[in-house]
């Protein structure tokens, strides 16, 4: 795996760096939601930019085919760290339970750990998939029903929940499953 910091200048790898930025103004609005429940239409609108930034470098990458090493780090790391961010301070402020906080943070240690094994052993990142990918979108949803405040017995704030929740289970079995697959494979390539 090469790894090429030049390539940090690819506008995939610039709109990913810009999104990892994010935490800073998430962090900003969240200070300031502690004393006026007001901002957190701040953070939805900041959410939303990292969300378009997510769709923007992906599409722009295959499209103009800059796709990069870094950027398969880069890319994934902004999504963690910003998610880390946002439900590591809804746990603080107590929008969150702390079941649901501790299930969020540990698949995405599992995940990004992982991730990093199967670098070392493979010698190239493992893309997420369309399972991890989904997961994600479940979580945001939730956040952003968090973030507005719907009523936690409501029936469909209830569902997302617990929705993300088997998603978050069931993308960490995946990417284990498909990190053993890969290691095999390529244990039985070198043979």
């Amino acid at each position: 795996m090469k790894i090429y910091f030049k390539d940090i200048f690819l506008i995939p790898n610039l709109l990913s760096l810009f999104r990892l930025l994010l935490f800073i103004p998430i962090q900003i609005f969240f200070n300031m939601m502690r004393i006026n429940s007001d901002f957190s239409l701040f953070i939805l609108a900041t959410i939303l930019v990292a969300f378009i930034s997510d769709l923007m470098d992906g599409f722009i990458a295959r499209k103009t085919n800059k796709i990069s090493e870094l950027g398969k780090i880069i890319d994934p790391l902004a999504d963690k760290v910003l998610m880390a961010f946002i439900i590591v301070n809804l746990f603080l402020i107590g929008y969150i339970s702390a079941y649901y906080f501790w299930i969020i943070i540990l698949r995405d240690v599992l995940i990004f750990t992982g991730g990093i094994i199967v670098s070392k052993k493979m010698g190239k990142v493992l893309p997420s998939n369309k399972l991890g990918k989904l997961t994600v979108f479940s979580i945001g949803i939730f956040i952003i029903l968090t973030l507005l405040q719907i009523n936690r017995n409501n029936t469909w704030y209830q569902a997302v929940m617990y929705l993300s929740l088997i998603f978050s289970f069931a993308s960490v079995a995946g990417y284990f499953i498909r990190a053993v697959e890969i290691i095999r494979w390529k244990k039985n390539e070198t043979v």
